[in-house]
């Protein structure tokens, strides 16, 4: 048995882990098994990759199986981190379509959990760019999903957490770029107000994102950073970076977090000296548009090795919720109010906007989503389970990739497509078969 947790190391489980070589061998693996998940790079924050008895890894399949330059149409096995594509890709002049807040994923994790990423308002989640996906399911056949040919098990799979089976392989298209640089202006917004209304400003930019200060208080309540960028031109270099390679390295130096940091490190003192000093440097360079490097604008958080270590040995809850545009206001100030009180929040909390999701169990909704990261300690689940009872209220819900505390009652309320979920699962004999903690947790 091997003990088990996700990129939040809370909580933690003991799981038998089997390891199948490719995918032509897995159905055999799991021919006679029961409680088990697939589970990717580990990069989930709870409790999704965990199986209830078996944790099944996908990280051999790791094979690039077709691509053509010509139309960007791509197929890859699973197990393929997004980091390694990348690297193989864009050199090409090609990117993924829609990449999430770390390149330490699987690509079939990012279908798992439908994915969003910074242009969700204008290109919807990874999900919606994959044009067919073949899956193992839990009597050891193999089908293949697309929107012709087993849609309703697509839409199933897509945001599913592999509760309808393992992810093989995935067909889906690249998106042609000219350069490997961003071109990236930033607004400065004073307040929570002003922080959506600058990103409802710039829905006609493909990459938004907002980092907002969760521990500023009165006026300046959610006073943010909005970074819009666009994928550079070879005349955007010629006239922001003369010189500069037009596909520059994406080989950089990782600082790492050695060892657990006490958990008096992450203290109101402490990270509200590291969010003014950001806010700060981030204001200085607003107003006017500059180049930055495609890898740490997306991934800004990936040139540290082991930052989950930053929140000490017990771990922290990546809070991750979504509210539709018209009731968001509200909801979001009373969240970062009660969380600037509590005073121990991310010192890298994200505010984005949403368009519609299409999964059964797909997280978006048209809206604003909030993600902050909060360590664990006695009091804080006390703290979530008032928040989730605001964001339920107003119709929103949250993120199953990011959860590890959610009751089954705050899940039900936020996902209207559970029932038709539950139904295709019992279709296919995944009920009583394919099960994570996360699952036996919510009932699904």
């Amino acid at each position: 048995m091997t003990e088990l947790a996700g990129w939040g190391r809370y909580p933690r489980h003991e799981s038998e882990v089997l390891s199948p070589a490719t995918p032509t061998t897995l159905p055999k693996t799991i021919a006679d098994k029961t409680g088990f998940v697939a589970r990717g790079n580990g990069r989930a924050y709870g409790d999704a990759a965990i199986g209830e008895r078996i944790t099944v890894s996908t990280r051999g399949f790791d094979r690039i199986r077709a691509f053509d330059r010509t139309t960007g149409l791509i197929r890859v096995e699973a197990g393929v981190l997004l980091s390694d594509l990348l690297n193989i890709v864009v050199p090409l002049g090609f990117f993924v379509p829609v990449v999430p807040g770390t390149k330490f994923v699987t690509i079939g994790g990012m279908i798992a959990s439908d994915v969003h990423g910074k242009n969700h308002h204008r290109d919807g989640g990874f999900g919606d760019h994959v044009e067919a996906l073949t899956l193992s399911l839990p009597d050891g056949s193999v089908v293949t999903c697309s929107r012709e040919e087993n849609a309703d098990l697509l839409s199933a799979t897509i945001g599913g957490m592999g509760l309808t089976g393992t992810i093989l392989e995935a067909t889906f298209r690249l998106r042609p770029v000219e350069t490997g640089w961003m071109k990236q202006k930033t607004l400065v917004a004073p307040n929570l107000e002003s922080a959506l209304a600058a990103l409802q400003s710039v829905d006609d930019v493909t990459y938004t994102v907002a980092w907002i200060d969760c521990l500023a208080r009165g006026a300046a309540l959610g006073r943010s950073l909005i970074f819009a960028a666009e994928h550079a031109k070879p005349r955007d270099i010629d006239v922001l970076r003369p010189g500069a390679p037009t596909f520059p390295s994406s080989k950089f130096g990782r600082l790492s977090v050695p060892f657990d940091l006490p958990a008096v490190t992450l203290n109101r003192m402490s990270v509200s000296a590291f969010n003014e000093l950001y806010f700060r440097s981030g204001a200085v360079k607003s107003g006017y548009p500059f180049l930055v490097h495609w890898d740490p604008y997306f991934f800004p958080l990936d040139g540290i090795g082991d930052w989950n270590r930053i929140y000490g040995k017990r771990g922290f809850l990546q809070y991750q919720c979504v509210v539709p545009t018209e009731k968001a206001g509200p909801v979001l100030e009373r969240i970062l109010d009660q969380v600037s009180r509590r005073g121990a929040a991310s010192f890298l909390a994200v505010l984005k906007r949403l368009g519609p999701g299409h999964g059964d169990l797909s997280f978006p909704l048209d809206g604003f989503t909030l993600t902050l990261d909060l360590p664990v300690s006695d009091d804080v689940f006390a703290l979530l389970d008032e928040l989730d009872r605001a964001v339920v209220a107003a119709g929103g819900r949250l993120y199953l990739a990011k959860d590890a505390r959610q009751s089954p009652a705050t899940f039900e309320a936020g996902y209207p497509g559970l029932a038709r979920f539950r139904e295709t699962r019992r279709a296919i004999g995944a009920s009583g078969r394919v099960s994570s903690r996360l699952s036996m947790r919510l009932g699904i």
